[in-house]
């Protein structure tokens, strides 16, 4: 008698656990196939990958229908075993029985060994199993949809607010976690995740974290005579400069080294003769809230590679230009010189010699560190942060795995550190 009822479980069991195993392996096999190359084979026309990206579209509602029908499946097969052995084995040795029984047939057959195989050949397994995974988000989608629902309505009074067309994880982060595993792995570059990164991190900065601050700003004075502002032009490395009348912060003008050049022609040479205002640009003025990603669209639509930057008073904080923000991508271009960026310069026993206005990103780009720079934007900024106070020329301080040392000093402005690494034993 009990082998005939487990003759009679035995085929409606494989059906249920080869279900089960299917769609453990079509979990896991959606979630770890390439997105680069299913995206490639849906533009070669492959059915299979356009079936894989538009359940992608909505990953949530995917995983959510595939989870619920393998618990269907396996609650329904544990439940079909026990009946059966509970009929064979009187009392609670038969519940006994089909809990060993269907815990080692799920976890091993159900779970382990199909997983297994769909992360060894993800794409592949994905494909095959793109259609029953498509019929089964039909049938079970509407379901798990209902089940987020009551999960964000129960999490709601608990402060945690899940919006429902949100992924769990950005594209971004996914691409920043893809560029990092890559790098640790030796397939990416330094130079090339760095690229890759402030790319990333466009949308994220304003243009305060990488203007040149208005101290130090180079401007001139609207007020002398031409011959006079064509010397400080020539004495300027840029070919762009603010123009101010009374007040440095009362910028009037940009001043353009072609457009001087042009006036110098058309007076025939006579300096004193050039009309400077005439020739002045309109200034463009930008908050300093603005995204730097949102900035380089403005500076590409304007075809205006120069702005300076003013608070929400209306007061000038500095200047940004195109070459600041792509830089932030690209990075300083090294002389060939043996300094390490603009700014940085080796240390004797160690270390490096930092000017204060030097940012973080810049040191840590130079250096290959990583250096917190979420609450200041230069590495005097992060040093008063820390220290909570003006340091005085001589001090040093401990923090964030590196030590710092106050070289220089002006005012209440830190002008030079020397910033080294410390041993694993003093990190410790």
């Amino acid at each position: 008698m009990i082998f005939a009822l487990i003759a009679t479980l035995a085929p409606s069991l494989l059906v249920l656990l080869t279900l089960s195993a299917l769609l453990s392996a079509s979990e896991t096999s959606m979630t770890a196939a390439s997105r680069g190359r299913l995206h490639q084979l849906e533009r070669e026309g492959d059915p299979a990958a356009r079936r894989i990206n538009r359940l992608l579209s909505n990953q949530e509602t995917m995983i959510g229908a595939i989870l619920l029908g393998n618990n269907v499946i396996n609650i329904g097969a544990s439940a079909l075993t026990t009946s059966v052995l509970s009929a064979a084995f009187p009392g609670p040795l038969g519940a006994l029985i089909a809990t060993v029984v269907m815990t080692v047939l799920v976890v091993v057959f159900s779970e382990i060994l199909p997983k297994t195989l769909a992360i060894a050949r993800a794409d592949d397994v994905a494909r095959g199993l793109s259609i029953p995974t498509y019929w089964t988000v039909k049938l079970f989608g509407p379901l798990a949809d209902g089940a987020q629902w009551i999960v964000r309505l129960t999490l709601r009074p608990f402060g945690i607010k899940l919006d429902a067309g949100t992924d769990v994880l950005a594209a971004h982060e996914e691409i920043r976690g893809a560029v990092e595993y890559h790098h640790s792995e030796g397939l990416v570059e330094t130079r090339d995740r760095y690229m890759l990164g402030g790319v990333l991190d466009l949308g994220e900065m304003d243009v305060s974290e990488v203007m040149v601050h208005r101290r130090s700003m180079e401007t001139v004075d609207g007020g002398m005579t031409p011959r006079e502002i064509v010397a400080e032009i020539l004495a300027s490395q840029h070919s762009r400069v603010p123009i101010y009348r009374d007040d440095p912060e009362n910028v009037v003008g940009v001043l353009h080294a072609k457009d001087l050049l042009r006036a110098i022609a058309d007076a025939d040479g006579k300096i004193d003769a050039v009309d400077i205002e005439a020739i002045l640009r309109e200034p463009w003025f930008i908050p300093e809230t603005t995204s730097l990603k949102d900035q380089l669209a403005a500076f590409l639509k304007r075809q205006n590679h120069f702005a300076l930057v003013v608070d929400e008073y209306g007061g000038l904080q500095g200047l940004v230009t195109l070459e600041d923000i792509l830089e932030e991508i690209v990075g300083e271009i090294e002389d060939e010189h043996d300094v390490v960026a603009a700014g940085i310069k080796p240390a004797e026993g160690g270390g490096v010699i930092v000017e204060g206005r030097v940012t973080i990103r810049e040191l840590n780009r130079a250096m290959n560190w990583y250096l917190p720079d979420d609450e200041a934007v230069t590495v005097a900024g992060l040093l008063i942060h820390e220290a909570q106070a003006i340091p005085e020329v001589g001090q040093t301080y401990t923090f964030h795995g590196h030590r710092f040392r106050v070289e220089a000093r002006k005012g209440a402005r830190v002008t030079s550190l020397k910033v080294e690494p410390l041993p694993r034993d003093d990190e410790e």
